[in-house]
């Protein structure tokens, strides 16, 4: 396409579509939990390390990646992406037809290394894209649409993976060997016709990416930084060093949820449902983070975003305290609705943590990004207190991730000292 580049608005209106499909990825992780812990026969810590290799591939790749945005611009960088995120959703296709549980986790290595460089591009342009005061409201938009993926994800492509039933352990054992390895090939093909739909779907979103012309925000990348800053240098501005934390935690805690989600509701004590109905409950999880990043984008624009985010944190410790406290429906529908609370945290986080850095925003970003490994830390924690004190109970550690993450929105986030004289955000 030729011409001027995009407007403003039809710029943010084509990164949506990418903020929507790395949202439906990252969701269908809770669903390949369940599916894969069965296929090879798991505990909680074991499982674990399927969101532990996706969410720790942003601490390694997150500094490459904002080494390619300062080369390669932000619309090559999403392309880029893109086209990794594609590469790591077919290499499903071998890891399903061996079965190998190595290959899977090296698949979602590939496809998290192309969503990390979309978190890093797209989390920062569309926050610059428009008025500064309003950064907030307009990344929280975006990030309702990916809550969108989130939601339909489990919804339409989970009882694809959960189609094959589930046998017990001990059933298993009673089979002979040939049905038994029979039965985990099935087990593990069923993901291979979603995750081609879905390579196919990305590298038709990129091809569609490079026909468009974005808008450059060169005044906010490494280019425009002739003094060089260090990452030591921009750690020194106090929001950003606690904004480092608190996606940390906040992730870590978003992800943990959502890990435990299937096998917490199909507690007999808690929803009783089989596994593909509890894909509904995911579904509403999420659901629930897009209808409240659909307000609070609202709401950001009449109350402050500190205060906002410190109360949107005690609300889901006071969610988390009933769901470890009772049983059944309330306990179901109390971790459920976390995701209401859930919904303004990340981009809140993220704009209030960027805030006044200027050309020092690539590399801000790619630190905020890079924190985003916290959903590879927490999950796996709680995985191994899940093993020794119960799903029900290891819930305790996200409530003291949303401790912190009401603390950094009442006072953390506040700029003092260095933060004072930060180098204004130009727009391009």
């Amino acid at each position: 396409m030729s011409g001027r580049p995009l407007s403003n608005r039809t710029a943010i209106a084509v990164l949506t579509m990418i903020f929507f499909t790395w949202g439906a990825l990252t969701s269908l992780n809770d669903v390949l939990i369940p599916h894969l812990k069965a296929v090879f026969e798991m505990n909680y810590a074991q499982t674990m390390l399927i969101q532990f290799t996706f969410f720790s591939t942003y601490l390694l790749m997150s500094v490459p990646a904002g080494k390619v945005v300062a080369i390669a611009g932000y619309k090559r960088s999403i392309v880029i992406g893109l086209c990794v995120a594609g590469v790591g959703a077919l290499t499903f296709f071998p890891a399903a037809k061996l079965p190998s549980y190595p290959l899977f986790l090296f698949a979602l290595f590939v496809l998290a290394s192309g969503i990390t460089l979309l978190q890093v591009s797209a989390n920062p342009y569309i926050a610059l894209l428009g008025d500064a005061q309003t950064a907030s409201s307009r990344l929280t938009l975006a990030q309702a649409l990916n809550s969108a993926g989130h939601t339909l994800a489990p919804l339409l492509i989970g009882p694809l993976i959960l189609s094959v039933a589930v046998i017990g352990a001990a059933d298993l054992a009673r089979m002979p060997e040939a049905q038994q390895t029979a039965y985990r090939i099935a087990q593990a093909e069923s993901v291979q016709l979603p995750y081609l739909g879905i390579a196919a779907g990305l590298f038709l979103l990129a091809m569609l990416v490079v026909l468009f012309r974005l808008p450059a925000l060169t005044e906010a990348t490494e280019r425009a930084d002739h003094q060089r800053h260090t990452f030591a240098e921009v750690l020194r501005h106090r929001h950003l060093r606690f904004g480092v934390i608190g996606i940390f935690v906040y992730v870590g805690a978003e992800v943990a949820i959502g890990s435990f989600l299937i096998n917490y509701i199909t507690d007999p004590r808690m929803g009783a449902f089989d596994a593909a109905t509890a894909t509904r409950y995911v579904a509403w999880y999420w659901g629930l983070a897009m209808a409240g990043r659909f307000v609070g984008s609202f709401l950001l624009r009449r109350i402050e975003p500190r205060v906002l985010l410190g109360a949107f944190a005690l609300g889901a410790m006071a969610l988390l305290a009933t769901t470890i406290l009772t049983e059944g429906h309330v306990a179901v529908w109390s971790v459920v609705a976390i995701g209401l609370f859930n919904s303004i945290m990340f981009p809140t986080i993220f704009t209030l943590g960027i805030d006044g850095l200027g050309p020092m925003t690539s590399k801000a970003s790619s630190l905020l990004v890079m924190a985003i490994v916290g959903g590879a830390v927490v999950p796996l924690l709680q995985g191994l207190l899940a093993d020794r004190i119960g799903v029900q109970l290891a819930f305790v550690l996200p409530l003291v991730c949303y401790a912190f993450v009401a603390w950094y929105g009442f006072h953390g986030a506040r700029r003092v000292g260095v933060d004072a004289n930060a180098v204004p955000v130009t727009q391009a």
